[in-house]
């Protein structure tokens, strides 16, 4: 075998392992109904966790959370759970509205696209359906919504 030859068939089998690769764990995500998101006040130590219906949004703290989009894999897939997360920060001390954040957020890689608020820590948790169980205990009250 010459180098060229050599060459072009290290090309096609690598390119063959990459198709194959990326086939083998793309993922299926499918519409949720919910986000079931957790903050973390920094300052409190509290974590809180809360349900919000894609499309709405929901006060925590000094923050306001919308969700565009939540989707999540189906049970015999790797679990996995991605939301789309508007959040945007009321801030007292100049009585400005300043958004934070706006992207994708991963339950599985919450450091990967993460808020980067001094006082608050958002990510989700994983995405619902409405015939889906909702968290049990104290944590499972969601803070004010509003629609």
């Amino acid at each position: 075998m010459n180098v060229k030859s050599l060459l072009v068939t290290g090309a096609l089998a690598s390119g063959m392992v990459a198709g194959f690769v990326t086939g083998a764990f793309a993922l299926d995500y499918r519409k949720a109904d919910v986000a079931q998101l957790q903050g973390l006040d920094k300052i409190t130590a509290r974590i809180s966790t809360f349900e919000v219906p894609v499309g709405q949004s929901v006060n925590f703290g000094s923050l306001t959370i919308k969700v565009d989009a939540c989707y999540r894999t189906p049970p015999e897939e790797r679990p996995e759970s991605a939301g789309f997360l508007e959040i945007i920060d009321h801030r007292s001390e100049d009585k400005t509205d300043v958004e934070v954040f706006d992207g994708w957020m991963f339950a599985s890689t919450p450091g990967l696209s993460a808020l980067e608020h001094p006082v608050y820590d958002v990510w989700v948790k994983e995405c619902l359906n409405a015939g889906d169980e909702a968290p049990s205990g104290d944590d499972a009250m969601p803070p004010e919504n509003n629609g």
